[in-house]
């Protein structure tokens, strides 16, 4: 019997775990540009235009090696200036790559360089209406038939 699959279609948020919600919004304050969209107890969740990350407290697992969590950013060289100034090590690789106080790791790519796209009332919204694309990232948005109109 054939089912229908449901298509993965975007993700809402990513949820990461902390030692302290209070500590880690103060440390990601310093690296970061955004607005808190709520509270909860023991938790916060950080607006992303239309998506939010939700940051909980009670990690308790050792630092991720592999495992990482991919940010879309306006500028990474201002992320990479912020982390420089917050005395964070950057890891070895390709990108723009670090560890938070509790382990866990990030990858931050800027958003015209990457396939990953806002709609264009989402980025009015966040303030962002100017944000391009590269022409690698658009013809790669081109082959898959996701190029922006």
């Amino acid at each position: 019997m054939a089912y229908n699959k449901a298509k993965l279609v975007g993700f809402n948020h990513v949820a990461v775990e902390v030692g302290d919600v209070e500590e880690a919004l103060e440390f990601y304050g310093r690296i970061f540009g955004f607005e808190l969209r709520g509270r909860g107890r023991g938790m916060a969740f950080v607006d992303a235009g239309d998506q939010f990350l939700a940051i909980s407290e009670g990690r308790t697992q050792p630092p991720d090696e592999h495992r990482h969590v991919g940010v879309v950013v306006d500028d990474k060289r201002a992320v990479r200036r912020a982390l420089r100034e917050a005395g964070v090590e950057l890891l070895p690789g390709r990108g723009l790559d670090f560890r938070d106080p509790w382990g866990n790791r990030w990858q931050v790519v800027e958003y015209g360089e990457v396939q990953f796209s806002k709609a264009p009332g989402v980025l009015e919204g966040m303030g962002l209406r100017g944000l391009k694309k590269t022409e690698d990232a658009l013809e790669q948005l081109r082959r898959k038939g996701l190029a922006p109109q």
